[in-house]
């Protein structure tokens, strides 16, 4: 059986490979970001098992199977919540949730062992599972967002945002007079809390909102500059492995 585990944090991965050599599984590789599961998976024959986990160091794992098309099994290693625990259990091997327990693991691996070959393996639709992330129709999202500017709070409805950036391990909001506010949360947490239908991620250190762009431009090694309506505090690049989506985004 040949196994993979993709997972940023090296320690939980050093774990998780040990408790799969105490099932006496091993592991072929191991992975730590999207792009280097890309590269990995477009040099080398896909396994039969990837243990997957869900936020990596460069983005969601998802970006993963927008560029490649695997048909591997997948068992989650997960720290996200309840609602989406329950939609990858209608399609996944199965989910761990961490810290992963040795017996839920076992069972986990047995779970994937008993699948016959004349069966048809369960696969993950990956599209479905963003939808149910991040576009379920009952779902509601962030209308204000607020900032600390002194002793004071300052509230501000996303239709006056601009964009949200990443800079020195801060995260920003851009609002419609040209202003950045410095806001406590991550763009990783963002990706529950903003519509997709209004803004989107076009890269690891920006959110955009579709009604700031002014233009799009083609840029290098088939990437996108976007420029918004008053933000100019540095590029905004649509990374290349998000261009189809961005596209389809405005549509």
């Amino acid at each position: 059986m040949n196994v993979i585990i993709i997972e940023d944090e090296k320690p939980a991965a050093r774990r998780l490979n040990r408790m799969l050599g105490d099932l006496n599984i091993n592991v072929h590789t191991m992975l730590h970001s999207v792009q280097e599961a890309i590269t990995w998976f477009n040099t080398n024959k896909h396994p039969d098992l990837i243990f997957l986990d869900i936020q990596l160091s460069d983005g969601l794992s998802f970006e993963i199977f927008d560029v490649i098309s695997i048909k591997s099994s997948i068992i989650f290693t997960t720290a996200y919540d309840e609602y989406a625990l329950k939609a990858f259990k209608l399609n996944s091997i199965d989910y761990l949730l961490k810290p992963i327990d040795d017996e839920e693991l076992e069972a986990a691996v047995i779970k994937y062992k008993e699948q016959t070959p004349q069966k048809q393996q369960i696969q993950v639709d990956f599209e479905d599972i963003k939808k149910l992330l991040v576009n379920p129709m009952d779902r509601t999202y962030k209308r204000r967002f607020t900032a600390r500017v002194g002793q004071h709070l300052k509230i501000f409805s996303v239709e006056d945002i601009e964009c949200f950036y990443s800079e020195n391990k801060g995260t920003y909001l851009h609002t419609n007079d040209n202003r950045n506010y410095l806001i406590d949360t991550t763009l990783e947490a963002l990706d529950e809390e903003l519509n997709p239908q209004q803004f989107f991620r076009v890269s690891r250190k920006f959110y955009i909102n579709i009604n700031a762009i002014k233009d799009i431009i083609s840029y290098t090694n088939s990437r996108l500059q976007i420029k918004l309506n008053s933000f100019n505090e540095q590029e905004v690049i649509v990374a290349r492995e998000r261009v189809k989506d961005f596209k389809a985004w405005l549509e």
